[in-house]
């Protein structure tokens, strides 16, 4: 008797918490985000300019925010490809989340969400490249108080009803049109195929490959369960393991590398890039049979002797606070179009940065609890993980602990890209010190604690549960 009076205490409480949630998540005022139109709009390596096409400044203002050749594109063409941008966040009537009876991540799993997105943006240059843009983006409303407030009062009369049921969604627009057999047509049929598939890897369920179950399952061998706070270093490690572990015959071709307090090793890194041989344990999900999705793509890559490396690399920018003179080495990592870009927030509100105009950094929010989508049927909406409305924060109110993320290719690749965040890396009169740093060579030839177990070298990303510290963020102060 006790036990079911202690469950139905618990049921209550879930509900209640749900209903709050759908309060302070959903019945939010969206502010329309302004943009100068005299400042050139830097999103993750593109450059956009909201001034009229033939004005020649233009050219010149995202040639001196972007080294590499700039990319001019308009108001429409930044906001087509803002909006091409997987878009993960809260969601709530999930499958009970491993290790707790919580069935939504609202108010604790921002980071995770944000970790998602980074990762997202990584396949989305593994599978489909920089170029891809989603066909429907442009249909996408923004959105506003109106169609926020009525979603979230739908929501909480349901709640307070009875149990709620998953929304009943109709079918998705068509995939174009293969009739006329045109390479195009064709061409764009495989990459919303490859785009399906990649939004699928991080459904809401156990069965998701990169899903919010999926994390806090490998969350919990760090010490780390559902409804905690997690760190933009944890959630690096998290990542790392999620796609090592990850058994669909899609993801074989890639793998991911975390740095090594501040220290990215070169020689690791181009380890990672080959594909291990038969027999070694990181190779075994290469034969694993691959999900129920049968219309999966497989990647190509995985065909061959080498894959590609989601390189994460954990920083601190700063002290308490985050220090303004990193700003322009920030500018600088989002000018690259192999950035991925930079998961951290406001202190214990995260989100992912992708861009930036002026002193202002662009942003995608997951603080927006939206409602289960079953990801295992063919043609499972996608509208929900598209988001037609960026955000702005000032750089000052930046939390200095982040995550920045880059993707390489090849061991080639990786080559080109050393070279050139060696040039970023080249502090200025102001930046006393590098946010990181590349170094030749092997970890292990660094390695002062060689008897350490793998959780210990990861100190001070992931601590021991069992010590009591004082600890800043993800950080150690010594």
């Amino acid at each position: 008797m006790e036990n079911k009076g202690s469950d139905e205490v618990e049921t209550l409480k879930t509900k209640f918490v749900s209903v709050w949630h759908n309060v302070k998540y959903s019945w939010a005022l969206k502010l329309k985000t302004s943009f100068s139109r005299n400042s050139p709009v830097l999103l993750l390596g593109k450059c956009y300019h909201f001034k009229a096409e033939d004005d020649d400044s233009v050219a010149e203002a995202c040639s001196e925010a972007c080294d590499e050749d700039p990319v001019v594109g308009n108001a429409e063409a930044f906001r087509k490809d803002f909006t091409s941008r997987v878009w993960l966040t809260y969601r709530e009537e999930c499958p009970p989340l491993p290790g707790s009876t919580l069935t939504s991540d609202c108010g604790w799993g921002c980071m995770l969400r944000a970790g998602q997105m980074m990762l997202a943006q990584a396949l989305i240059l593994h599978f489909l490249g920089r170029d891809w843009t989603w066909s429907e983006a442009m249909a996408l409303q923004p959105l506003d108080t109106e169609t926020w407030t009525t979603s979230a009062a739908k929501r909480l009369v349901a709640s307070m009803q009875g149990p709620s049921r998953p929304p009943e969604h109709g079918p998705p627009p068509p995939l174009q049109s293969q009739a006329s057999g045109s390479a195009e047509e064709a061409d764009a049929h495989l990459k919303e195929m490859y785009h399906r598939s990649l939004v699928s890897w991080f459904g809401d369920s156990p069965s998701a490959q990169l899903g919010l179950h999926r994390l806090i399952r490998t969350g919990l061998t760090m010490g780390k369960q559902a409804g905690d706070w997690y760190g933009p270093a944890v959630v690096a490690h998290i990542l790392k393991k999620a796609v090592e572990e990850a058994m669909d015959p899609g993801l074989a071709g890639i793998t991911a590398y975390v740095s090594q307090d501040c220290t990215v090793y070169s020689a690791d890194v181009i380890d990672s890039h080959r594909v291990p041989r038969a027999g070694q344990p990181s190779a075994e999900r290469s034969e694993a049979p691959p999900t129920s999705q049968s219309d999966q793509p497989v990647s190509a890559s995985i065909l061959t002797d080498s894959r590609a490396v989601i390189i994460l690399i954990p920083v601190r920018l700063g002290g308490e606070k985050t220090n303004p003179d990193y700003f322009n080495f920030a500018k600088s990592i989002l000018s690259l179009e192999y950035c991925i870009g930079i998961i951290g927030g406001k202190p214990k509100q995260a989100c992912y940065f992708v861009g930036f105009q002026d002193d202002s950094l662009i942003y995608m929010d997951p603080h927006y609890c939206q409602s289960f989508v079953d990801v295992s049927t063919s043609d499972f909406p996608l509208q929900s993980y598209h988001c037609p409305s960026p955000k702005k924060m000032p750089f000052s109110k930046m939390d200095p602990s982040c995550t920045i993320g880059f993707y390489s290719k090849s061991a080639q690749d990786y080559e080109r890209i050393s070279q050139e965040l060696s040039k970023v890396l080249q502090p200025s009169a102001k930046e006393k010190y590098p946010a990181f740093t590349l170094v030749q060579g092997h970890g292990r030839d660094y390695d002062l604690s060689a008897g350490l177990t793998p959780e210990k070298r990861e100190w001070p990303f992931i601590r021991d549960p069992r010590r009591t510290v004082t600890t800043t963020g993800d950080f150690v102060l010594l």
